[in-house]
């Protein structure tokens, strides 16, 4: 068994014995409403890394799997909305070395400095984006003989910002690991096979049962298994929900693009929302698990859309 990963301003991984492109395209498409510029996917190939990336929309994408085949059971995927650097191939996530390729959510904000240390020590970059930075740091790491686990976790030591990240390394068919600190990075626990994704909706099909990294955790992922570490590097366990998000793909409806439908919905799920922490049988509100008595009268909620044409 491999691990496959996929990652659309999220991060996903998934251990299953067959090709992992597919599958990653299929959970590209399941965030596709978060909007991107950009998209591409990563697999170990032979025990080396290889990428297809393209601008634009995930039908490029797809265009280019059709055209070039990507086999292997490991990988990662992405879909970027650019922050640094223009929306091309060229920037388009997942970045890589010979030794490690990575996919990101969030912005790295020590990046300029990190770039400065690693050029000054040989490293060529070929992106104008943040996220390349941790590819040559864990880079760096590995070229002074640590381990993919103890290079990671050197790497997300020497990171600032907020970031979802998840790395596959050249030679290790079967490993993936993931670090957040900020956005959500959740791991899937299937039948067999293991997962990582940016949140449970990205998991749907795969796995119902999942674990939310806390911040500055970062997590080492084989086949049917996964081993989280705190910020600290001590072994800690998270809680493994079964949600019941629908595995169904998300669209637009009868509004012309996902922002609209968003606004529009926007009464329904503070609606929702409210109905999850509100009893209005004992006028009550419960979070974190405490039960505070509330005055109706006292309650008030408002919010504003606006819609511009």
């Amino acid at each position: 068994d491999g691990i496959r990963d996929y990652k659309v301003t999220g991060v996903q991984t998934c251990a299953l014995p067959i090709y992992a492109a597919h599958t990653i395209l299929d959970s590209l498409r399941r965030l596709e409403y978060r909007g991107y510029d950009s998209a591409g996917i990563a697999t170990l190939v032979g025990g080396q890394i290889e990428r297809r990336r393209a601008p634009g929309k995930l039908s490029g994408l797809d265009r280019v799997l059709r055209e070039r085949p990507l086999p292997g059971s490991t990988g990662i995927g992405h879909t970027r909305w650019a922050t640094h650097g223009v929306p091309n191939e060229t920037n388009a996530h997942p970045h890589a070395s010979d030794r490690v390729a990575v996919v990101h959510n969030g912005i790295i904000e020590n990046f300029h400095e990190l770039r400065e240390e690693l050029e000054k020590k040989g490293h060529r970059f070929h992106t104008e984006t943040d996220t390349e930075v941790s590819v040559h740091l864990i880079t760096e790491y590995l070229s002074q003989g640590l381990s993919p686990e103890q290079a990671a976790a050197a790497a997300i030591k020497r990171l600032k910002g907020a970031y979802a990240l998840a790395m596959i390394f050249t030679g290790q068919d079967g490993l993936m690991i993931g670090a957040r600190q900020g956005p959500p990075l959740a791991i899937g626990y299937g039948n067999g096979e293991m997962f990582l994704g940016s949140d449970a909706f990205a998991l749907a099909p795969l796995t119902n049962r999942v674990a939310y990294l806390e911040d500055g955790d970062w997590v080492v992922i084989r086949a049917g298994s996964a081993t989280i570490h705190d910020a600290s590097d001590r072994p800690v366990k998270r809680e493994i929900q079964t949600t019941t998000v629908s595995a169904s793909l998300v669209d637009k409806g009868a509004h012309r693009h996902f922002m609209a439908k968003e606004i529009f919905e926007q009464p329904e799920v503070i609606g929702h929302t409210l109905n999850t922490v509100i009893n209005p049988v004992t006028q009550s509100v419960t979070l974190d698990r405490k039960s505070t008595r509330l005055n109706s009268s006292h309650l008030v909620i408002s919010y504003a859309v606006f819609c511009l044409k």
